[in-house]
């Protein structure tokens, strides 16, 4: 990895890639240009206000919400003495939440109708399947934690008494 310096006045070291990355990271500015190039040219403002609103609505609001909730989690899983399995919890409501957020629209059925003309299809499963799926994460989740359980019972009855 090369480096720029110049140290007769003492600037940082800016840390460079290699070549193929430095390619791959203006390929990637390059296509990330031209998306919104392309995203942009028919609504530009419905886009950019989009684009705020959900940075303003994440920021502002969802972020403090699933932060309380998950020092509500690890609050409950400490006083229960078993913190290091509130990642059982955890992984799969992440994963719920970011299925959530991101069919929010057709889970709650506000754009049944312009899913159905552009598709010819009913939007009416995706609730029942985001609800099957967060079981299956949970119920997957709540098997690992069964099993890690029943490992750490067997490895205790394993081990001899500690001779002092």
């Amino acid at each position: 990895m090369r480096s720029i310096s110049d140290s007769r006045i003492g600037l940082p070291r800016i840390p460079l890639g290699s070549r193929f990355q430095l390619l791959l990271l203006a390929c990637s500015f390059a296509l990330a240009a031209y998306a919104g190039v392309r995203l942009l040219a028919d609504d530009w403002f419905g886009v950019v206000l989009w684009i705020v609103g959900a940075a303003l609505l994440h920021d502002l609001v969802l972020l403090p919400l699933y932060a309380a909730a998950d020092r509500a989690l690890l609050a409950a899983a400490g006083a229960a003495g078993r913190r290091e399995r509130a990642g059982y919890m955890r992984v799969p409501a992440a994963l719920s939440l970011l299925l959530l957020v991101v069919w929010f629209p057709l889970i709650s059925g506000m754009t049944a109708d312009r899913y159905r003309s552009a598709t010819g299809m009913s939007a009416d499963g995706f609730l029942p399947r985001w609800l099957l799926i967060t079981a299956v994460l949970f119920g997957g989740s709540a098997l690992l934690l069964a099993v890690s359980v029943l490992r750490q019972r067997r490895a205790a009855k394993r081990r001899p008494p500690a001779v002092h």
